[in-house]
């Protein structure tokens, strides 16, 4: 898996093809010529941490955040016992 080093300049002034490398292995960002930053794939990264998709991510649709979900509440379930 090849490691790319990119420089913070480059990496602005060529954020489409830092994406392509990071597809093929993490790009390292450096800030006055120490690494700052990694980029790397979203599967890269699963594999690394082992993390898996959680339902909520899985589950959600754009544009229905703003939605609201009214949920009534029901005051009938519990009824009183006879004891006589």
């Amino acid at each position: 898996m090849p490691i790319t080093t990119l420089t913070s300049r480059e990496f602005n002034q060529a954020v489409s093809e830092a994406k392509k490398a990071a597809c093929q292995g993490p790009v390292f960002i450096t800030d006055r010529g120490r690494p700052a930053h990694v980029l790397m794939s979203m599967d890269f990264y699963q594999r690394l941490t082992g993390s898996r998709p959680k339902i909520a991510d899985l589950l959600f649709m754009p544009g229905m955040q703003d939605v609201e979900l009214e949920i009534p509440r029901l005051s009938d379930l519990a009824q009183s016992a006879d004891l006589s």
